[in-house]
């Protein structure tokens, strides 16, 4: 089939082991398995009805009249699907999940005659796998004696069948087939797609009959069809009721939503479920997004784990009382820091690199950053003493990184992986790394290392307050020593900007600027989170206003990133709309706070996840559903809302958002 998948969906489910992505519609696009960034198998499943000597009609797509409501049932990762059409006598109503537990996925379908005639007609499944992405050497094959159609390549299967026997099948070359519902019964064939065909005979005037669809996961034939076989051994319904049993149980040992408002703590609950989604069982790892754009067309990718992003997730999981998923991801990040002491861009499930753009200094900071963050929570010395020999190497390569004449760390390349330079927000972020390195230097009794760590970040500091500010414009620079191009170098200087040329190896010309003036929302991470610059200074009030005034945008509202963003068409994020928020709660314009938070809320997708951009022409979701860093700093932000209120007498009931 291969049809192009889109770049938005609108929901994922998962058991952190399995994870998939489908549209509103029911139709799934993606899905992993059995960790949750690679591989992806899916190309398409597809599912449609079809009356005696007619077309299909494939209910999963927004034609022929089919209209859909898309909502997770309450309190679960659960996705249910209504459809229904005004061509058609049928409503259907689709339940979506994985298992915990299991390497099993549900998909049930209940069929309800809305007219007033018996109804007879048939369910058709099409099943379209390209396993590890790959479209050589797949095979499909009908097993009989299971009533199973099952995907291979390699040590992937997967078996899809039903409780209820499948009147038709066909294997290989199925979507020619499929469309006009007759299946020639091929029992295998080296082709990635399959279809399953039940039929419903006289279906009475309001009556409703139920068909499950499981997905079985193995490494060989014979595991995923024990698989199938333990999936038909109970209803679908028990399987709803232990899945449902599991996600209430999941959200009753978290921390209660610490404001009393019905809206927030709907998204507080979404916010925690999704996080499990984005936590790989096995290993431990948090990704940064489900992957949506596998051929890099527009972006680098998002289905890696960047320490950065995962420093302020655990922190959010921390506060949420989730703190055992945050134990397993510092856990995986000694599988993961670089043999040098640092942590680079971004890495797999299993800690190797992913596809990268250079050393981000910021990400390897962060992460010793986090772990305080999270050592802060219990106080646990055996953790402590876990990442201790990390920590001492990761702030080993911070301090081996730091340029001995500024202080200032060397140049890398900045958070939003876009430029290099000694970028103020990293610097920033390697003081943090630094002071709370040396607080776990004095915990392992290593005093004399805690000294020397504390030294070069007030030094840091020091600099950021003396080299990074920018007088004329009132706010610190972006960064210092940026590398641009020729041209770009030719025609600021031309300008009146500074700069010089260096000569690196075998003769190549490196163009660098003295300063990077333009105002970037990550100016905030200076005081919020790292703490380099007091929040109340006034070099970072004015830097914050500065911030606000530029980046705001005009009509939908929102902050995007900086400046001249072109990212995606330069749309507002959710994330540096709270990334202000946090600022506004640290120095008590609380107000502000709670209107940059309401704008978030309202800008979630129907199913009620929070995406990384939003459109800045329409206010629509705009790029990546869901972003694991904007329900973090969602968290983040109602936990400092929550302290801070508490902290000047106002109860939590008063805090809510308006």
């Amino acid at each position: 089939m291969s049809d192009k998948k889109p770049f938005l969906v609108d929901a994922i489910i998962g058991n952190s082991k399995f994870l998939a992505s489908l549209g509103r519609t029911g139709k799934m696009y993606r899905l992993w398995w059995p960790n949750i960034d690679l591989p992806q198998h899916v190309d398409a499943v597809r599912t449609g009805i079809q009356w005696e000597q007619s077309a299909v009609s494939w209910f999963d797509e927004e034609a022929e009249g089919w209209t859909h409501e898309a909502a997770y049932v309450s309190k679960t990762n659960i996705l249910r699907v209504n459809a229904c059409s005004d061509q058609q006598p049928l409503q259907i109503e689709s339940l979506h999940f994985a298992v915990p537990g299991h390497d099993l996925i549900v998909r049930e379908y209940t069929f309800t005659n809305v007219s007033d005639q018996p109804a007879s007609f048939s369910f058709v499944l099409h099943s379209s796998f390209l396993m590890s992405e790959n479209q050589l050497y797949n095979t499909t094959l009908f097993n009989a004696d299971d009533d199973s159609l099952v995907h291979f390549r390699h040590k992937y299967y997967f078996a899809l069948s039903s409780a209820n026997v499948c009147t038709q099948y066909q294997a290989g070359l199925a979507w020619e087939s499929v469309q006009n519902g007759e299946l020639d019964g091929k029992g295998i064939d080296m082709r990635p797609d399959g279809a399953l065909k039940w039929s419903i005979e006289q279906l009475a005037a309001g009556a409703s009959v139920t068909i499950p669809v499981y997905i079985a996961a193995g490494h060989d034939e014979a595991t995923a069809l024990q698989q199938m076989r333990n999936a038909k051994s109970k209803a679908s319904s028990e399987w709803i009721a232990e899945t449902t049993a599991y996600w209430s149980d999941y959200l009753a040992a978290a921390a209660p939503c610490p404001i009393d408002d019905a809206e927030i703590s709907d998204l507080y609950e979404r916010s925690l479920l999704m996080f499990k989604l984005m936590s790989d069982e096995q290993t431990g790892s948090i990704i940064a997004a489900p992957e949506f754009d596998e051929k890099f067309e527009r972006c680098g990718g998002y289905s890696f784990c960047w320490g950065r992003d995962a420093a302020f997730i655990t922190t959010a999981l921390d506060k949420a009382g989730l703190g055992s998923l945050s134990d397993s991801f510092y856990a995986w990040t000694l599988s993961a820091q670089s043999p040098d002491g640092s942590w680079q861009q971004r890495h797999y499930h299993d800690g190797s690199l992913a596809p990268s753009w250079g050393l981000q200094i910021d990400e390897g900071s962060s992460i010793l950053w986090g772990m305080w963050q999270h050592y802060l929570e219990k106080k646990d010395s055996r953790f402590a003493e876990q990442v201790w020999p990390a920590v001492e190497k990761g702030a080993s390569f911070l301090i081996s990184y730091l340029d001995a004449e500024s202080g200032l760390p060397k140049p890398s390349i900045d958070l939003w992986e876009e430029r290099e330079a000694s970028h103020t927000y990293s610097s920033a972020a390697v003081y943090g790394g630094l002071t709370t390195a040396a607080s776990f230097a004095e915990l392992a009794g290593r005093p004399e290392l805690a000294s020397e760590w504390t030294a070069a970040a007030e030094r840091i500091a020091a600099a950021i307050t003396e080299l990074c500010w920018n007088e004329e414009l009132g706010s610190f620079y972006r960064g210092v020593n940026l590398t641009v191009n020729a041209v770009k170098y030719e025609q600021a200087l031309a300008g009146g900007a500074a700069g010089h040329i260096t000569v690196t190896n075998k003769g190549y010309k490196k163009h660098v600027l003295a300063h990077d003036p333009i105002l970037d929302i990550s100016l905030l991470g200076i005081s919020v989170p790292f703490a380099a610059v007091p929040a109340d200074h006034d070099y970072m009030r004015r830097t914050a206003d500065a911030v606000e005034a530029a980046l705001t945008v005009p009509g939908v509202g929102g902050i995007k990133r900086y400046e001249d963003d072109i990212y995606i068409g330069g749309n507002p994020w959710i994330l540096t709309t709270l990334w202000l928020a946090h600022y506004r709660i640290q120095t008590g314009s609380i107000d502000d706070a709670k209107r940059l938070l309401k704008w978030a809320l309202d800008h979630r997708t129907e199913t009620g996840l929070l995406p990384e951009q939003v459109d800045k022409k329409t206010g629509e979701t705009a790029w990546v559903v869901p972003l694991t860093w904007s329900h973090a700093m969602f968290i983040l932000t109602i936990f400092m809302l929550a302290e801070a209120e508490a902290a000047s007498g106002v109860t939590t009931s008063e805090a809510a958002v308006k």
